[in-house]
């Protein structure tokens, strides 16, 4: 029961974050073609256009991120892993793993602290939009990609074409 409900709950998170993905890249491009054209054809454009495009890169990339670490597709370097033999190409991979879970738990931690820094100084992005607000995707993109590190970690890994 507690196993269905967790599944049933991990596979609607990554439905989420696909659709927000997904959502964020149109809207991207589409905004930043009618900031081009607004620019070339009427010598006009948004001043506040361009901080909002920079805060979706940010917010793209780090959704992106943490959908690499979901799918277990994010870079790797496995030059190891083809020379050791299986068990030790095992702990090579825990070891790796874990080292990138420590890594994005420092990044979770520190971007937590930029997060409730720019929240007490209450720094505007742009247009009336509060800079922690565009920040925040920081620490929780971080810390799932640590969990997700550290559930992977002890998993076995994934056959090639498999999803």
């Amino acid at each position: 029961m507690i196993r269905r409900a967790a599944s049933l709950l991990f596979r609607a998170l990554a439905r989420f974050e696909d659709l927000l993905v997904t959502l964020l890249t149109a809207a991207l491009v589409l905004l930043a073609g009618a900031q081009i054209v607004a620019r070339l054809a009427f010598n006009e454009g948004s001043a506040s256009l361009d901080p909002a495009l920079r805060a979706m890169v940010l917010w793209i990339a780090l959704l992106g991120a943490m959908i690499a670490a979901r799918e277990d597709k994010h870079l790797a370097i496995d030059a190891l892993s083809r020379v050791l033999r299986a068990g030790a190409a095992r702990v090579a991979r825990v070891i790796a793993y874990l080292a990138a879970a420590a890594a994005t738990a420092l990044l979770a931690w520190y971007s937590f602290a930029l997060v409730r820094s720019e929240y007490e100084s209450a720094t505007i992005a742009f247009a009336s939009v509060p800079a922690w607000a565009i920040e925040a995707i920081m620490p929780f993109a971080f810390a799932a990609m640590t969990l997700r590190f550290l559930i992977h970690a002890f998993l076995p890994p994934r056959a090639a074409g498999e999803h």
